[in-house]
Parts: structure tokens; sequence; C-alpha cells
């Protein structure tokens, strides 16, 4: 079964508000065969965020990152060098790098990005769910 990779936003709404997920994200995240991953960019992400007072409401998420994980029963997937260089050297006009990570790493193993940002809809070989 393809597995499904959280966009950073879509990781701290299934873990703290399920309800601003898309229907169809929720019924997927609820099918537990699948395997569900999350970027360690992710965490890294929330982290700056919520540092710099922009999503305060993820602090708890952070301190309890992974019994998080394991309650979702999803796995991380690491940020290697070779993620890095995928990353940096994708052709695609979008200069987020917590964003040019994820997809990276989705199109990399397969998997369905979870998430509602339209600018991965423009990067053709990405499978999208939202």
């Amino acid at each position: 079964m393809t597995p499904l990779l959280l966009d950073t936003h879509a990781y701290a709404w299934v873990a703290t508000q399920p309800q601003r997920l898309s229907a169809p994200a929720r019924e997927a995240l609820a099918d537990r065969r699948r395997p569900l991953l999350v970027s360690a960019a992710s965490p890294w992400e929330l982290a700056i965020k919520y540092r710099a007072g922009k999503w305060p409401e993820v602090g708890v998420l952070l301190q309890e990152h992974d019994e998080v994980l394991a309650g979702l029963g999803a796995t991380e997937r690491p940020v290697t060098g070779s993620d890095a260089i995928r990353a940096g050297s994708l052709p695609w006009d979008h200069s987020d790098p917590f964003d040019r990570m994820l997809a990276v790493q989705a199109m990399a193993i397969g998997a369905v990005l979870v998430t509602r940002d339209r600018a991965f809809r423009a990067l053709p070989g990405l499978s999208v769910l939202w």
C-alpha cells in the first residue's frame, strides 16, 4: 500500500486538530494498514515557527514528539545528505527549504504527500492528497 508522508501542517493537525484535515485526508489516515511517515524536517520547521512565536500551539507537540509519532503509528523519515542534495537541486521554482525537502522525500519513496499547500501540485512526479 502506498505510504503517506505528512506535510508539516498536516502532522500538527492530525495530532492536535484533526477536524482541520480534509475528509479525504482523514479517510486515508484512518487506514492503519497504510504506512504513515513524518519527515524529520517537520519537527525542525515546527520548532523554528514555535520559537518565533508564529505557532504557539505546537509546543506540546514538540515536547511529546516521539509519543505523538507512536500514537499515530507513524515512522520518522530522517533527512539525509542525499535528500538535501536532491532538495537543493530540484528544478522547482519554490524557495521554501522544508517544502523542497518534503517533496523530494515523498518522490524518492513513491509516497503520497498529505498537504493542503497548492504549490506542490505544480511539481511533476509528486502525488498529493488533500
